[in-house]
């Protein structure tokens, strides 16, 4: 494990290797191949199989081009998960393209689906897994076509693990403004808040809003960002931008963020007072639908 390393400069349960382990998970489920199929075809233990895809074990770019020519992925498909195989990567590991899209979205729903408990603080929107499908379409306003479609069900995809069996704890952290600010029309606002109202009711959801004049600054003010905990991993922080999405498995790095949300918990109002809050608004945006 530690020559695989050593060659391909990503290391096991990194962002990176988990991500192409997603990726390879993706591919195997996309051609209804199961893993001890697979294993089979490559005469190894599924075990290995197992373990690549979740990351636990890295993927070196001669692995990823025996996996596609025993799936019979094309030859654009090989090349792309192989050259993913062949890039480096740090503890915080950047991809630069559009976020939501391709290997950070990959990425993010295995996290979300192995998460014990994931805490989103928003300062500007609501997020993403507690969207309806119409505000969803508003915040990918951007996107056209088939890539907005994709993006959309992707992102409903996402929204069934809060009522999983296996759900994890989810804790929001909002700031008033995203609640207020009217981004779409009255009606998407109002579902979007009174759809806010049932998820708070579940007992794995939790809702706390920041006042829009906190009377001081507060870490929501420097910008999204996820804290992603695990059963039996290391907890990772997954941050989003216009044009890149970042991973931080750094242990100080994370700990930043561990230490913002529980200062931003002390800043925020309770749940009960949320809850009223939402209720309110919601109230408001549907006496000014015409």
């Amino acid at each position: 494990m530690f020559y695989d390393w050593f060659m391909t400069g990503t290391r096991p349960g990194s962002p990176k290797a988990r991500t192409l382990g997603a990726e390879l998970r993706k591919a195997r489920e996309s051609t209804g191949t199961g893993v001890r199929e697979l294993a089979r075809r490559l005469n190894i233990g599924h075990a290995w199989i197992t373990r690549t895809e979740t990351g636990v074990r890295t993927a070196t770019p001669e692995d990823v081009a025996g996996i596609t020519v025993a799936l019979g992925l094309s030859a654009a498909e090989r090349d792309r998960l192989t050259e993913l195989a062949r890039e480096s990567d740090g503890p915080d590991w950047l991809r630069a393209g559009i976020p939501g899209v391709h290997q950070e979205l990959v990425t993010l729903i295995e996290y979300e689906r192995t998460a014990s408990a994931i805490i989103e603080v928003a300062p500007l929107l609501v997020p993403g897994l507690l969207q309806t499908a119409d505000y969803a379409r508003t915040v990918m306003a951007t996107s056209h076509g088939p890539e907005q479609e994709t993006r959309i069900a992707m992102r409903a995809s996402r929204r069934d693990i809060l009522t999983s069996r296996q759900a994890p704890t989810f804790e929001a952290i909002i700031m008033e403004r995203a609640l207020t600010e009217r981004i779409a029309s009255p009606e998407v606002m109002a579902d979007q808040l009174r759809h806010l109202e049932k998820l708070a009711e579940l007992t794995n959801v939790t809702l706390r809003i920041i006042p829009a004049n906190p009377g001081a600054w507060t870490s929501a003010h420097s910008g999204q960002f996820m804290l992603i905990e695990f059963p039996r991993a290391a907890p990772i922080v997954h941050l989003e931008h216009l044009g890149s999405a970042a991973f931080l498995t750094a242990p100080h790095a994370v700990d930043i963020y561990k230490d913002a949300v529980g200062n931003l918990r002390d800043a925020a109002k309770a749940p009960e007072q949320a809850a009223e809050f939402i209720a309110a608004r919601a109230d408001e945006f549907e006496e000014s639908i015409p």
